[in-house]
């Protein structure tokens, strides 16, 4: 028997109130500082730790207080599709937002874990408006530049700054990974994003490394 459109209706209904009462779940460490006298919470988050090429990216989003935002989620749950109407619609709506990228050179000078918390600070430094308060997705001993933070281990799971930061930073460094992919069309960035993909081995031991791989990710293909 086929649904009534009062059918669809009311699943419409019950499937938005369901979503209002995850992004509500989504938002309570926002609420407590919120009550806490904090009025910006900025949400951290990265992208690209573990590929063999390309940057690492971080973002840094501060959204309006009570601001709800259908679909947000860890960016790692969304399809490319979701990620990037939600880009659209986090940048419009926030108050602030900022990304830091430290390239593979950085990544090679300093190592992963030190490009990752320098490309955090440069996400807090490129906010046109300074948070009172930010969450950090698990990292911690960021130089935030004197602004207190709290590292929520799965944050981006636990936390809708967090989560809008995630998919600030992976859907920038998607993006800059096709534009890659034009430059090194054999290496097929476009797909695997520099991840250490069979497809993507075979193509570094067929046709070397390029000026974006990370030699010190790389070291048994050199």
């Amino acid at each position: 028997m086929k649904n009534t459109e009062e059918d669809k209706k009311i699943k419409k209904q019950q499937k938005y109130e369901q979503e209002l009462l995850r992004l509500e779940e989504l938002s309570k460490f926002e609420k407590e500082y919120n009550e806490k006298g904090y009025e910006l919470i900025g949400g951290i988050d990265e992208a690209g730790r573990g590929p063999l090429a390309g940057p690492v990216v971080a973002a840094c989003v501060i959204l309006p207080k009570g601001c709800i935002i259908e679909g947000v989620n860890d960016s790692k749950k969304l399809s490319e599709k979701k990620r990037e109407a939600l880009y659209d619609e986090i940048t419009q709506k926030a108050v602030a937002w900022g990304v830091g990228i430290m390239d593979n050179n950085v990544i090679d000078d300093i190592n992963i874990l030190e490009a990752t918390r320098n490309a955090m600070t440069k996400a807090v430094e490129e906010l046109e408006v300074k948070p009172d308060y930010i969450f950090i997705d698990a990292e911690k001993k960021v130089n935030t530049k004197g602004i207190p933070y709290l590292p929520i281990i799965k944050g981006d799971a636990l936390s809708i700054s967090i989560a809008s930061a995630s998919i600030i930073a992976k859907v920038t460094r998607d993006r800059m990974m096709k534009e890659y992919d034009k430059m090194f069309p054999e290496y097929g960035f476009e797909k695997h994003k520099g991840y250490g993909t069979k497809a993507h081995t075979d193509a570094i031991k067929e046709h070397g490394l390029t000026m974006i791989h990370r030699k010190s990710f790389c070291g048994k293909f050199i």
